[in-house]
């Protein structure tokens, strides 16, 4: 784009004005030289204009590769919303700036092609820089691309994290409801309360001649007993006046106590110790 050859013809032309030639040749001569001169100040605007827009499409297309490194990067998926709507916002800033150089350059064109200076570089300029253009709104379009393509991946991210949340909240549940049936499987406890009779006719001991009585043999009737909490039974009722614990409870660990009315009633003083050794309960009343 070399500009300066026209400035000795201008000179030349002008010195040719001061030493020949009638008054009407020397007009004609100045028309020229102020034509010429006015197409070099516009050739030299557009020379500056097109180093401009040359520039400026250098730095765009620097940042449209800092975005492109961004989006194309598999952590993209996981920046934030608010990260991901500046890129976004990037992008199209960098779009708008591409359409308004095209613009430009689509006026340079129509001034370089009324114009009878002799400009084949800068038209040659122009368009390498339109095809640049080009090719930067070609990297917008697939960064567009990118991005949606991310917004799904992230949309099905978050679906993914929802089910996954949902299971464990599903698991806690379950392991919560596992954990408080056994909690409350070990804190369960069985007693029966009943004469000698009604105790053998149960299968809950075993009696016989010179022999000792034997209590909660292998084959008891489970059926027959109360199921009870460890945790909050500390008294229990025998609606009898005559009351004694069969099974094997440590003695230290309850009383039998006798109410005003005579009846009898079991308080268990040390839970721990009453239940070490057995869940179950057998109380004689007569």
């Amino acid at each position: 784009m070399k500009i300066s050859s026209a400035i000795p013809v201008l000179a030349l032309a002008a010195l040719s004005i001061t030493s020949c030639g009638s008054n009407n040749e020397k007009a004609t001569m100045s028309d020229n030289i102020t034509l010429l001169e006015s197409e070099l100040r516009e050739t030299i605007a557009s020379q500056d204009s097109i180093l401009a827009i040359m520039n400026s499409i250098g730095e765009d297309m620097t940042r449209l590769k800092e975005v492109e490194g961004i989006v194309s990067a598999p952590s993209f998926a996981m920046e934030s919303p608010e990260r991901q709507a500046q890129i976004t916002g990037d992008i199209a800033a960098i779009q708008n700036e591409l359409a308004t150089r095209r613009a430009k350059l689509a006026e340079l064109e129509r001034k370089l092609s009324s114009s009878n200076t002799d400009n084949a570089n800068l038209k040659k300029a122009i368009a390498t820089l339109k095809s640049q253009i080009d090719e930067q709104e070609s990297t917008i379009k697939s960064l567009r691309s990118s991005l949606a393509d991310a917004k799904i991946q992230i949309e099905s991210l978050n679906r993914d994290i929802d089910l996954l949340n949902e299971r464990v909240d599903s698991v806690n549940v379950e392991k919560d409801n596992i954990e408080n049936q056994l909690t409350n499987e070990l804190n369960t406890a069985y007693y029966a309360l009943g004469n000698k009779k009604e105790l053998k006719e149960h299968k809950l001991i075993e009696t016989g001649f010179l022999r000792k009585t034997k209590v909660l043999p292998g084959d008891f009737e489970e059926e027959y007993f109360t199921k009870v909490d460890k945790r909050t039974l500390s008294q229990l009722p025998l609606l009898s006046k005559k009351a004694k614990v069969i099974t094997n409870q440590p003695q230290d660990s309850y009383n039998i106590e006798t109410l005003e009315n005579g009846l009898k009633v079991l308080n268990i003083t040390d839970p721990d110790r009453f239940w070490a050794i057995s869940n179950f309960l057998v109380i004689q009343i007569d």
